[in-house]
């Protein structure tokens, strides 16, 4: 004769196997006197079985999604809610790159770039984040600037480093990123980078841009 379960044992072991441990039949929605007995008798066995020693039944880890599962959900919105604002940086101070003054004016991070008015119907989507870098930047010297964007790229505290998302200026219709500013030239900059999710939060993150001296860093964070 099996030993007998305290309610107590009894009422624990239940809430166990109904959070994860029934099998398929006991979970399945029947009703009536013979199905409430069934559950009773199949309680009182596992309770016998974990007091004769045995671990209690546990929930099975689902295995994990996919990656491409990830990447299909988040191009179809699934998890992403649309570009997201970030703080600008604390001292955001106007840097100079030779006499091209710059300064931040946006920061946004999203899974998706969408096509612009030209190239409506056009996506990116990514599993880390594509980082928006807005500028406002002006020639403030009395001669013609040169200054190429192409290689500007972000450094975090770590030292890694990640280059211009060219496909991502593509997609987005960005404006062609200017070589040269003329005297008293101002333009707005969009640049993109493809980044993991702690590069966005990361208080080391910089904006790289290389002068006619070397290497300018304008903080993001």
């Amino acid at each position: 004769m099996s030993p007998r379960v305290s309610s107590r044992s009894l009422a624990f072991l239940t809430a166990a196997l109904l959070l994860g441990g029934c099998t398929k039949e006991t979970s399945t929605p029947e009703g009536g006197p013979e199905a409430d007995a069934r559950t009773l008798e199949k309680l009182r066995a596992e309770a016998d079985r974990v007091k004769q020693g045995g671990a209690p039944a546990r929930r099975p880890v689902p295995p994990p999604e996919p990656e491409e599962s990830k990447l299909a959900g988040l191009a179809a919105g699934m998890g992403d809610h649309g570009p997201r604002k970030l703080r600008l940086p604390e001292h955001n101070d106007t840097v100079h790159v030779d006499t091209v003054a710059m300064k931040v004016t946006g920061l946004e991070a999203s899974h998706s770039v969408k096509g612009g008015s030209s190239k409506v119907g056009l996506g990116l989507t990514t599993e880390d984040l594509f980082l928006r870098v807005e500028l406002i930047t002006q020639n403030v010297g009395g001669m013609p600037a040169p200054l190429t964007l192409d290689g500007a790229k972000l450094t975090d505290a770590k030292g890694q480093t990640y280059p211009l998302a060219r496909d991502a200026q593509a997609v987005a219709g960005t404006k062609p990123l200017p070589s040269t500013w003329a005297p008293e030239q101002r333009t707005e900059v969009v640049l993109f980078f493809e980044v993991p999710p702690d590069a966005v939060q990361d208080d080391g993150l910089a904006l790289v841009v290389r002068g006619s001296g070397g290497d300018v860093r304008i903080p993001l964070r």
